[in-house]
C-alpha cells in the first residue's frame, strides 16, 4: 500500500475537509483520504503508487494550498 502526506493551508471547517476529501478521492488509485483539520495534514493511501502531482492538483482544485 502506498501512502503520501501533504500539509494543506486554508482549511477552517468540516466543509473544507469534505471538499478536499471528495476532490482527492477522485484521483485514480486513491483508496482512502484522511484529513486532520487541526494540523492541516492530508494523508492519502492507495493500492498502487500514487500520483502526487495529481493529488496536489486536486487539493488546489478544491481551493486550498499545499505547502
Amino acid at each position: 500500500m502506498a501512502t503520501s502526506a501533504f500539509t494543506v493551508t486554508g482549511m477552517t471547517c468540516d466543509h473544507c475537509v469534505r471538499s478536499v476529501t471528495e476532490e482527492v478521492g477522485e484521483v485514480r488509485g486513491v483508496s482512502e483520504v484522511r484529513v486532520d483539520l487541526g494540523t492541516g495534514v492530508v494523508e492519502v493511501s492507495g493500492d498502487q503508487p500514487l500520483d502526487d502531482a495529481a493529488i496536489r492538483a486536486a487539493i488546489e482544485e478544491a481551493g486550498y494550498t499545499v505547502v
